[in-house]
């Protein structure tokens, strides 16, 4: 779908400083890519691609920006299987080439988002061992989100899911949170009821505050202390095979 295109190419600077993977990039590797990057504006709710659509750009979102990664069943139903802020990229960023997407990619808080070509990608992979290496580094942690996601649904209850959850999107996009009830029923997998039950919990403790679609992160906290391991163990994996300079810890 369309997206809004932002004009001035000055504001790249915004991009490579609002995005951890781009913060990384040295000056002659910044050079490769920023000419022909867009910065982009996203809306919430907008699909970024559909499974089986052919990928044709990588996008990189800043600031608060925030987009989920999800895997439909026939019947209709859907699930989060992993979610990219400004900590990093979606649509090709691995693949060689392109490739057709597997997951449906959906807008959860609009922002704005760095969009290069695939062929431009492409071509400055080859070019730059440093661009090569971290996108590899980045498609170890993106896997450990999935592969943590799985363990997360199958052991853990619907109130340490949610609490982790909801750390991840204020890691990503701050206290307040765009964000209605049933949308983030709908990422967990579980009925609006139960989700409600969970949320209900957590206002009443002090622990987060709702209304007219929004979510703020009140006690931080208390949140990480109801959240189960598997936000700390994300974040560690992201600092060990990351990290401030894309190299790892």
């Amino acid at each position: 779908m369309a997206h809004t295109i932002v004009a001035e190419i000055s504001r790249a600077d915004e991009a490579f400083a609002g995005n951890r993977l781009l913060s990384t990039f040295a000056v002659a590797d910044r050079g490769l890519v920023e000419d022909v990057g867009e910065l982009i504006e996203l809306k919430s709710g907008d699909i970024i691609f559909q499974r089986g659509a052919q990928i044709e750009f990588s996008l990189f979102p800043i600031g608060a920006t925030v987009i989920a990664m999800c895997t439909q069943l026939s019947d209709g139903r859907s699930v989060e299987v992993a979610s990219v802020g400004r900590e990093g990229a979606l649509g090709g960023i691995i693949s060689c080439g392109q490739a057709p997407a597997f997951s449906r990619a959906l807008v959860l808080v609009g922002g704005f988002a760095f969009r290069i070509p695939m062929a431009a990608l492409e071509e400055a992979k080859r070019s730059s061992r440093f661009i090569d290496h971290i996108f590899c580094r980045y498609a170890d942690y993106l896997l450990s989100q999935v592969m943590q996601s799985v363990a997360c649904s199958t052991f853990h209850t619907i109130n340490q899911r949610a609490a982790r959850w909801l750390l991840h999107a204020q890691d990503r996009a701050g206290d307040r949170l765009e964000l209605t009830q049933e949308a983030l029923a709908s990422l967990l997998g579980v009925q609006r009821t139960t989700l409600n039950a969970v949320v209900q919990a957590l206002q009443h403790d002090g622990v987060i505050a709702t209304g007219r679609g929004v979510v703020r992160v009140t006690d931080r906290v208390e949140l990480k202390h109801r959240a189960c391991e598997c936000y700390q163990k994300l974040e560690d994996h992201f600092a060990a095979v990351i990290g401030p300079g894309g190299t790892g810890a």
